[in-house]
């Protein structure tokens, strides 16, 4: 996997050539000073003119105050003013390979990121871009992990490095995924091809961050059980939900048409989603009542509740549209269909943001 190691600037290589240069120049500029010095008209008698010399030579400036005079003087200069052309080349090569290198290892992320509560997600196609748009109209942060050099520089041209963080990384390289700031994810998207590919992947990755939250699409729905079994908290079957809307569309196309809005992103103010809210400490629905709770969202917000998540036994559990007088506590999250403005005014009267 050595492809994707980390780039770094070859500092060993550069220290190295810079001795082999003051060793050469010094044992020019003795053998220079020793010559010069012999004889009667030389300007050069000690050290310290040998060196002045080598700097107002190497540096083009030339004053022309000290001059060899002898033959094998001259030729030493000679040495001097032409490999002067070859410092100048190698200092702004070095220099340009370290700009270079901060900037690709930028690029690939190999800085790593400060995201937290991010979307992870491990492994680019055509899918995950349909993913990644709706979840930045959401305003959530995502890191997406690929092994296709190509797809990073794609992604860059996309998206703004305050919305996506991309890493060039093999999949199974966890100590470079730490780059990604995964431990602070919310979840892990896993993204990969293969249904077996992913069962695979997702029993590895648990051995290294088993408490994270994870996601994966199934070709095949048999499976969910299995990948459930494996850790994987969400197991959606694409052709599942693509059949369900088909059908939907056949019998019933308005409400298919209003069920494919509200699974998505709203991007304008006349269009619904659903969103879920957590109850905090200090939110005012925390220790209402249900039904309380449903008529004052829709008469300050027209915002409709339509269901409230609690964890019972550690596990989430969700209550539909529940009936009774069913008290909302704090740490519970309350599901709600609304529309742009319906969200605004929640946000701007109760203080409270979407998601998890």
């Amino acid at each position: 996997m050595s492809g994707f190691h980390i780039r770094r600037f070859n500092r060993k290589k550069a220290i190295i050539t810079v001795l082999a240069l003051v060793l050469g120049y010094g044992a020019l500029l003795v053998t220079m000073l020793s010559i010069e010095s012999k004889s009667p008209n030389s300007e050069m008698r000690n050290i310290k003119d040998a060196i002045w010399y080598l700097a107002e030579t190497l540096t083009t400036v030339g004053y022309g105050d000290i001059i060899p005079v002898t033959s094998w003087g001259r030729v030493i200069g000679l040495i001097f003013l032409v490999s002067s052309l070859g410092v100048y080349g190698f200092i702004i090569g070095q220099i340009a390979s370290f700009m270079n290198t901060i900037q690709e290892n930028r690029m690939l992320g190999f800085n790593g990121t400060n995201f937290k509560n991010h979307v992870v997600i491990i492994g680019w196609n055509d899918f995950g871009q349909s993913v990644i748009s709706h979840l930045i109209g959401a305003g959530k942060q995502v890191a997406i992990i690929s092994k296709d050099r190509a797809s990073i520089d794609i992604i860059r041209e996309y998206y703004t490095q305050d919305q996506v963080y991309t890493l060039y990384s093999d999949y199974n390289n966890y100590e470079l995924l730490e780059k990604s700031n995964i431990r602070d994810a919310s979840i892990v998207f896993v993204n990969l091809n293969d249904d077996t590919e992913k069962l695979v992947y997702v029993i590895n990755l648990k051995k290294h961050f088993s408490s994270l939250h994870y996601v994966v699409t199934l070709d095949n729905g048999n499976l969910k059980s299995t990948f459930q079994a494996a850790g994987v908290m969400y197991t959606i079957s694409k052709n599942e939900i693509s059949s369900k809307l088909l059908a939907s569309y056949i019998y019933e196309p308005d409400v298919a048409l209003f069920s494919e809005e509200l699974i998505a992103y709203a991007h304008e103010d006349h269009e619904y989603d659903m969103k879920q809210v957590i109850v905090k400490d200090n939110n005012p629905f925390a220790g209402m009542y249900y039904d309380k709770a449903f008529f004052d969202l829709k008469e300050s917000c027209n915002v409709v509740l339509i269901g409230l998540v609690k964890s019972v036994d550690g596990k989430r559990k969700l209550l539909k549209n529940p009936e009774g007088s069913l008290k909302i506590d704090a740490g519970d999250y309350m599901v709600m269909m609304m529309d742009g403005k319906g969200a605004e005014r929640l946000r701007k009267q109760f203080h409270i943001e979407e998601g998890i």
